[in-house]
């Protein structure tokens, strides 16, 4: 990829982002692996060590910035930050508002878990989801009744104490709920793949085209050389899924 000055890199970014000399990363840090804070009140996980990367090839000076999940894309609007790197699916709804660049995961799948593996979660059950998530619109249209929170650690205490019959996320958020739960937490017998969505990308003012075109070719560059998978396997396991 050829790289852009530090200087040359401000003058485009000014184009589409007024006079910002910093890039803004806005994230949750509740969505582990792909982001959570850790012992120090940093953000970490897949995502930040990815983000940070993409600004080094990008030769962009960036910072993070955590805000909540339900308002994580008007903020951005609003210009509060200049980027989310969330673990948020492309999806044609999300894309009337904001823009994306190329994923930076594949079409990674969710999954249901519960504490029994012959739960309906088509039928007559509540289902919890994280509000405003790809998950959450799938269960509203399953026949389920979808019951809706904010954080997505709150989805999982909703099966244990009774409020939801199962929880429906991604499946890698998921997956250490289930293998630390000696058996309390199982999937959903059928329900432990489902495929929704175009893969995780960052998401974009729809102004914000000159920035795009730095992430998308930052992106691409870790694709070619293979360092994106090899971020994949070492936060989501060495089956994880990959880019050929």
């Amino acid at each position: 990829m050829k790289k852009l000055t530090f200087a040359t890199a401000i003058v485009a970014l000014t184009a589409g982002m007024g006079m910002a000399e910093t890039v803004r990363m806005g994230t949750e840090g509740a969505y582990p692996p792909y982001n959570f804070i850790d012992d120090s009140g940093e953000v970490a996980g897949f995502e930040r060590e990815l983000g940070d990367e993409l600004c080094k090839r990008a030769e962009l000076d960036c910072t993070w910035v955590k805000n909540d999940w339900d308002s994580i894309i008007p903020n951005l609007v609003s210009a509060n930050y200049d980027t989310i790197m969330a673990g948020m699916n492309i999806n044609e709804e999300r894309k009337k508002v904001i823009q994306f660049t190329q994923p930076y995961t594949p079409g990674l799948p969710s999954a249901y878990a519960a504490l029994s593996a012959d739960v309906d979660v088509e039928g007559d059950v509540v289902v919890a989801a994280q509000t405003n998530t790809i998950q959450a619109g799938h269960v509203a249209e399953s026949g389920a009744t979808l019951l809706e929170f904010a954080s997505p650690d709150e989805t999982v205490a909703a099966i244990r104490n009774g409020e939801a019959d199962a929880v429906f996320a991604d499946k890698d958020f998921l997956a250490p709920f289930v293998e630390e739960s000696g058996g309390e937490i199982v999937w959903v017998d059928g329900f432990d793949t489902v495929k929704l969505g175009e893969g995780i990308g960052m998401g974009l003012r729809q102004s914000d085209n000159e920035l795009k075109e730095k992430f998308d070719a930052a992106i691409t560059s870790m694709k070619e050389d293979g360092s994106l998978n090899e971020l994949l396997k070492k936060w989501f396991g060495e089956d994880a899924m990959q880019f050929e």
